[in-house]
This record gives C-alpha cells, structure tokens and sequence, in this order.
C-alpha cells in the first residue's frame, strides 16, 4: 500500500467521506435555499467520495510525477466507479441517486463528460493539494489513539449503512408496490367504466326489444277480424306478459351490477388506504433518503417518487 498502512487508508477514506459530504450539502443547499443533509446515509458522509478519493491516490500515486497521467488515470477511475455505483444502486434500490439524462454527453444518466473532466482536475488538485497536509496530519497522529478512534467511527458507519440500506430497500419496495397498485386502481376504474356502459346498452337492448315484440303483436291484433277478437285478447295478454318479464328482468339487472360494483369500490378503497399507508408510514430513515437526494429519479416509479415528494414538500 505504499507508504500507507491499512488504518491510514482507512482514516483517508473516512475524512474524504465527511469532506465529500459538506461540498455536496453546501452545493445543493445552496441551490435549493435550505439545508440538505446530502446522501445515503444520516451520518456527516458520502462514501461515493471516500471510495473516489481513495481510488484516484491509488491510480495516481504510481504516476503523480506526470499531472496528464494523473489526469486521465483519475478521469477513468472516476468515471468507472461512479457509472458502476449508479447503475448497481438504481438495480438495488430503484431509483437514480443522481441522474445525469439533462445534461449533453452523457451515458443513462449515470456519468455524464462534464462530470468526468471535472474528475479529472479534482485528482490533481487532490493528489498536489489537498492529500499532502491531510496525509501528514494522519501520520502524525498516534496509532494507539488512531485505531480506537477508527474502530468508534466504523462502528457508527456500519450500522449507519446497514439501517439505510435496509431502508432504502424497503423504499425501493414501496414505490414498487405503490406503482403496482396505482396500475391496478386505473384498470378497475376502466372495468366501472365498461361495466357502466355495457349496463346501459343491455338495459336499451331489452327495452329496445320489449318494444318491438309489443308493436308486432299490436299490428296482429289490430289485422285481426272482428271473429278473432279471443285471439286478439291472447295477444294483448302476452304483450302485458312480456312487459312485467323486462320490469323484472330490468329490476334484477342494477342488483347483479350493484354487487359487482360495490365488490369494485372495495377493492378500490382497499387499494386506497394501502397506498396512502405506505405513503405516510415512512420512517426517518426513508424520509431522509428521500430528503437527502432531491435530484433522485426513477424512470419505472417517477410517479410513485413525485407522490412520496410532494407529501414531504420536497422541491
């Protein structure tokens, strides 16, 4: 590891997390007028950053006497890691963290050629500026009091990434789940509107024929001679027959609909209450993942994201 031991890189990492994470906080809170508590974690980090950092001294050191080689070796690392992060992030937890699709140049969102060459000065300005005096001051530091202070800080980031991850998950899970039933409630609402159309033109149709079976007895009754009038009462008899069979054809109709209706709206309602369930019962963890990463995106659940936002009155 060069000169490093394995803590000192570990301290590198930890220090380039929290450097990390106020550059992007200032960033964003800058450009949203309030303070964002940047990331994926509660914690004061951004791994992204630790992880970039402590690979761009990796793949620069070898080279640090050529700046262009520093250049392109921390372009590549970066770039690498940060479309490999994006993309394993947005399959694990459904959403884009960050997403790059508005700008020119730019690889599904998750790098972008703006952000690469930006890299690439921030590996010079990391590896000739800002790495000496911070690696001075961890070597410096005592390892009797390093280590402990290390395993205090692990201790917090671990458990601090395993509850977020396990809450983000969950969050991946409830935009899914949200989707697959704003899906659901959209198709009973087309099956109410068939149902209610079909009803109507059965009711017309047996009223349509009702009618017209009526006036064909009618024009026989009236064809009738005076001799067959018997005939004729027969007939005035079926006509009536017929027009109580449709009122009670036409009174049992609307109770068949009612029925499956009413089974509908429960289902509908239910629908309802789980969505807004899953909508309202966030926990602060989740609530701050999703305050944490206004910019965040979801081509499959954009919907689902907008509706948890806009109950947060996140902008």
């Amino acid at each position: 590891m060069y000169t490093y031991q394995w803590y000192h890189w570990l301290s590198f990492f930890y220090i380039y997390c929290f450097f990390g994470w106020i550059f992007e906080s200032t960033y964003v809170s800058l450009k949203t007028g309030h303070f964002v508590n940047r990331g994926f974690l509660r914690l004061p980090m951004l791994p992204l950053y630790g992880t970039g950092a402590v690979m761009m001294l990796w793949v620069s050191l070898p080279v640090r006497d050529n700046l262009v080689l520093v250049y392109i070796s921390g372009v590549v690392a970066a770039t690498v890691l940060e479309y490999v992060t994006g993309w394993s992030m947005e399959r694990l937890f459904k959403m884009k963290y960050w997403d790059y699709s508005n700008q020119r140049f730019q690889i599904n969102g998750y790098i972008c050629l703006t952000s690469s060459i930006a890299w690439g000065f921030l590996t010079i300005l990391l590896t000739e500026v800002i790495h000496q005096p911070i690696a001075q001051a961890v070597l410096s530091f005592p390892s009797s009091l390093e280590l402990p202070l290390l395993a205090v800080v692990s201790g917090f980031f671990f458990t601090d990434t395993i509850q977020s991850t396990k809450e983000a998950l969950a969050l991946g899970k409830a935009l899914e789940a949200m989707t697959r039933m704003k899906g659901e409630l959209e198709e009973m609402q087309t099956q109410l509107a068939l149902l209610k159309a079909q009803t109507a033109q059965r009711v017309e149709e047996i009223r349509g024929d009702a009618r017209h079976r009526v006036a064909e007895w009618k024009n026989s009754a009236a064809g009738l001679r005076q001799e067959t009038l018997l005939k004729a009462a027969e007939l005035k008899e079926e006509a009536a027959s017929l027009i109580t069979q449709e009122a009670e054809e036409l009174e049992e109709l609307p109770a068949v609909v009612a029925e499956r209706v009413q089974a509908l709206l429960r289902r509908k309602q239910e629908l309802l209450a789980a969505r807004k369930k899953l909508s309202s019962h966030m926990s602060l963890y989740r609530k701050g993942i999703l305050k944490g990463n206004p910019s965040a995106s979801s081509k499959r659940f954009g919907e689902a994201l907008k509706e948890l936002r806009d109950m947060l009155n996140i902008k």
